[in-house]
């Protein structure tokens, strides 16, 4: 019943995400070639500051496909989209349900516990199908461009998708725990997410242990091997915001 009640609640904003990842996806794939091409256009000199030198870098990479993936979609595209979409996921509640369905839902036989964690649990499982899904259709869409993406790859950056992004998601459920509307969680979560990128351009030494590296899976890129500790990091924040998230419900007065 809670598992099914869940999914009612959370349903649309599943598919919303799924479909605007998967086209945002996609796109990135088919313009490949036309990225290929412009390749070459890129000057070689150290002209340009420190944004011609992300360009290059951007060239450089862009000439293998896998290279061109992890640059313009896992560090670049999903950084921004990602981190909205677990926040979406995490957003809603017993709280914004509104009196009448806070009601009937707390007339059920279980405890206020059960209630946030069917909700997180039914909620991480949408985030861990969504991440799956959209990484794995790039080894399937790949070949429409003539080029191949592993299988292998697609899982690992999905599973550092999935951990970083559990990381907003839960902080949107904690959010939906004092607010009684879905939309001021979702924007304190991605306006929390701004201020860590924004700490982190300011902050440079910072960055290889931030969040977002462990999204865009930087560590797994270069060397081959998944972020263990930012993924446990991930895991223990997200523990601890929905634990927060049970103790701030449980002393609601409905």
């Amino acid at each position: 019943m809670l598992w099914y009640k869940s999914w009612r609640d959370t349903r649309w904003r599943f598919f919303v995400a799924l479909g605007v990842l998967t086209l945002s996806g996609t796109g990135v794939v088919l313009i490949y070639p036309r990225v290929l091409a412009l390749v070459p256009l890129v000057p070689s000199s150290d002209a340009g500051g420190e944004l011609g030198q992300r360009i290059r870098e951007i060239a450089q990479l862009s000439r293998e496909f896998r290279g061109y993936i992890w640059a313009q979609w896992f560090r670049q595209n999903v950084r921004q989209e990602w981190t909205v979409v677990s926040a979406l996921l995490g957003t809603g509640g017993l709280v914004a349900q509104g009196s009448t369905g806070a009601l009937f839902t707390l007339s059920l036989p279980v405890s206020r516990n059960q209630l946030v964690a069917v909700r997180a649990a039914a909620g991480l499982a949408e985030l861990l199908i969504v991440a799956l899904t959209v990484a794995l259709l790039l080894p399937i869409v790949a070949p429409v461009v003539g080029q191949r993406y592993a299988v292998t790859d697609a899982v690992a950056h999905a599973l550092c998708m999935f951990a970083a992004g559990a990381v907003f998601f839960s902080l949107a459920c904690l959010l939906s725990t004092s607010f009684d509307d879905p939309w001021r969680p979702l924007l304190i979560a991605v306006l929390a997410a701004a201020v860590l990128g924004a700490c982190e351009t300011v902050f440079r030494g910072l960055q290889p242990y931030s969040v977002f590296a462990v999204m865009s899976g930087d560590v797994y890129f270069r060397t081959g091997h998944l972020p263990w500790i930012g993924i446990l990091a991930s895991a223990g924040v997200s523990a601890a915001l929905l634990f927060v998230a049970t103790v701030n419900l449980a002393r609601r007065d409905f």
